[in-house]
């Protein structure tokens, strides 16, 4: 039945959506992150065998969070720590290990966020997982940027709040950042997923770039197998990226880091 969902969908897409002609289509951008790596969840083999760069987001101090991000890195993906980081609802123990809530002390925090980034081997950057509460709070925030700044790492928000402090605060400090605009699966239904990547491909026809997040987990396998078969469609108005090459600054960054005295 879900083959016939995709079939169908596909075939309605490739009829209502033309077809951009290749200089347009090269100039245009897509970076998918999967977020949730790190504790074997369901859909990480299917995730990483699809024929396309991802930004692999992976939890740090879980069972698998170094060899999940040893396998995106040896697949050639982009590798970033999914930070743990409180919501305005929901439990604190919801978050697993190492999470930075507001409750914490400045040097606390940034312990933590110093100690998951050492967790996660071939880390780019962070983003947030959960994070609602956290990324509107100016003080652990800044914290957070600052050791990007200080470690040569991005930060991708997730945008789990609208209320986030991120974009100000990483103009501010002169954190390198992007700025998720689409969940795939935040309903674990396959005709949800299939909805989410139409109105990605929609937003392809008025915008050069668009960053969308997938996840492993509940919905992983029918995220990956949506995905992989939409790829032929989205490849007709967009070229698939890491996250990391849609932004300038991070070779600059990089190279203030490896320059600096010890």
């Amino acid at each position: 039945m879900s083959r016939i969902i995709y079939t169908f969908s596909l075939i309605l897409v490739f009829f209502f959506i033309p077809s951009s002609i290749s200089a347009e289509t090269e100039a245009k951008k897509v970076a998918i992150i999967i977020d949730d790596f790190g504790n074997s969840m369901n859909g990480s083999k299917e995730i990483l065998a699809l024929p396309i760069p991802l930004t692999i987001a992976v939890m740090p101090f879980l069972e698998t969070s170094k060899s999940d991000a040893e396998w995106a890195h040896r697949l050639g993906h982009d590798v970033i720590v999914h930070l743990p980081m409180e919501p305005l609802k929901g439990k604190k123990s919801w978050l697993g290990p190492g999470a930075i809530t507001t409750d914490l002390s400045s040097d606390e925090v940034r312990l933590r966020v110093t100690a998951a980034i050492k967790d996660v081997p071939y880390a780019i950057g962070i983003n947030n997982h959960m994070g609602s509460k956290v990324t509107a709070d100016k003080r652990i925030m800044r914290i957070i940027l600052e050791v990007c700044r200080e470690q040569g790492l991005i930060f991708i928000d997730s945008k789990t709040s609208p209320k986030s402090v991120v974009a100000e605060l990483a103009n501010e400090i002169g954190v390198p950042y992007l700025e998720n605009e689409l969940f795939f699966d935040d309903v674990y239904t396959t005709q949800h997923i299939i909805n989410q990547t139409k109105r990605l491909i929609k937003q392809l026809q008025v915008r050069d770039e668009v960053v969308a997040i997938g996840h492993v987990g509940p919905p992983g396998e029918k995220t990956a197998g949506v995905i992989k078969e939409f790829i032929p469609v989205i490849k007709t108005n967009a070229r698939f990226v890491k996250a990391a090459s849609l932004i300038e600054e991070r070779e600059f960054i990089q190279e203030e880091k490896a320059q600096a005295p010890r």
